[in-house]
């Protein structure tokens, strides 16, 4: 399985790798763009300056359908380069990277809770892209999620919230729909609540930063409150169940597909609990129960369709049915 962990690595800890993409293809057949290049680079979606993203269209002549990639960092830290753009382009899959605020940001604006403004500014972006959908080739319906770790937990939000689209609004943007077609993850966290965490890895340590429990002025105290952040658990539980994925899940929303680099061990400390399989063992569970699909991978695990998260995503965006709420 060393191709799943560098896969992890690179969606999680190399955000400023050199990528190979594909060419920037335009409708009067225009010379190919070097590699690396956006179609429409930092196009932003609103005012702050994190708030930007970036569209790689693919050839078509027909809408296509679209990933959608949320980097990873812990919500602290990452950028919008580290996506790999190739094999969607050549499957005829436009792509959008974005940037977000990160929580210490948010923190220090008074965002409550911190991880509100990347998971609203993920829910923003993908409204923004929906209400370029013409100018841009996408079909508005076909749009999966992806990403890596923070990344990954905010397309797992998209993915099993309900349809933040507000229909009478002035803005047309916000009047475009939030639903997603699927999401395909690396390393996701899928609960942000802390007596729940402690009982699937007791060493537990991620979190507590979503809601405050950091020093904003030092990125190296993120993980370092945890016992705090558990203390508070009570007081902090509506917004826990607000934005943890594992809580939205209900019977109406799309596959989704979960990839770790460990098998899982419920109950025991783990190497790397931030990433554990664990997260996914529960969500597929919870999955499960709801009819809701839910293929989780790691080494040795049982009924493994595919072995990427690209794979899962091209077939699934490409397939001629799946099973999707509508978008507006």
């Amino acid at each position: 399985m060393r191709s799943i962990v560098v896969l992890l690595t690179a969606l999680m800890l190399a955000p400023q790798a050199a990528l190979r993409a594909a060419d920037k293809p335009t409708p009067a057949a225009q010379p190919a763009a070097p590699a690396n290049s956006p179609t429409e680079a930092n196009v932003r979606y609103g005012d702050h300056e994190r708030q930007m993203l970036d569209f790689y269209k693919a050839a078509s002549d027909r809408p296509t359908p679209l990933l959608f990639f949320i980097h990873g960092g812990g919500w602290v830290n990452g950028d919008k380069k580290g996506v790999k753009v190739a094999p969607y382009l050549a499957a005829g899959i436009s792509v959008v990277s974005i940037n977000y605020r990160y929580s210490w940001q948010a923190q220090l604006a008074g965002v409550k809770p911190p991880v509100k403004a990347p998971l609203e500014d993920a829910a923003r972006a993908l409204q923004f892209v929906r209400s370029k959908a013409s100018e841009w080739n996408i079909d508005k319906q076909r749009i999966g999620a992806s990403g890596g770790s923070a990344g990954a937990c905010s397309s797992l939000w998209l993915a099993f919230h309900n349809d933040m689209a507000d229909p009478n609004s002035q803005d047309p943007i916000a009047r475009e729909s939030t639903r997603l077609w699927t999401a395909a993850v690396v390393g996701a966290q899928t609960s942000l609540d802390p007596r729940e965490l402690k009982e699937w890895t007791p060493n537990s340590r991620y979190g507590g930063h979503a809601f405050g429990f950091m020093d904003p002025n030092d990125l190296k105290s993120r993980d370092t409150r945890f016992a705090e952040f558990l203390e508070h658990r009570e007081e902090l539980l509506p917004w826990i169940k607000e934005y943890s994925p594992i809580g939205l899940v209900t019977a109406d929303d799309p596959p989704v597909y979960l990839i770790y680099s460990s098998a899982p061990a419920l109950g025991q400390e783990q190497k790397d609990p931030t990433h554990t399989a664990n997260y996914g063992v529960k969500l597929q569970e919870k999955c499960k129960s709801l009819g809701v699909e839910c293929e989780l991978v790691y080494p040795g695990a049982p009924d493994v369709k595919h072995k990427s998260a690209d794979a899962f995503l091209i077939e699934t965006l490409k397939a001629p049915s799946a099973k999707s709420s509508s978008a507006n």
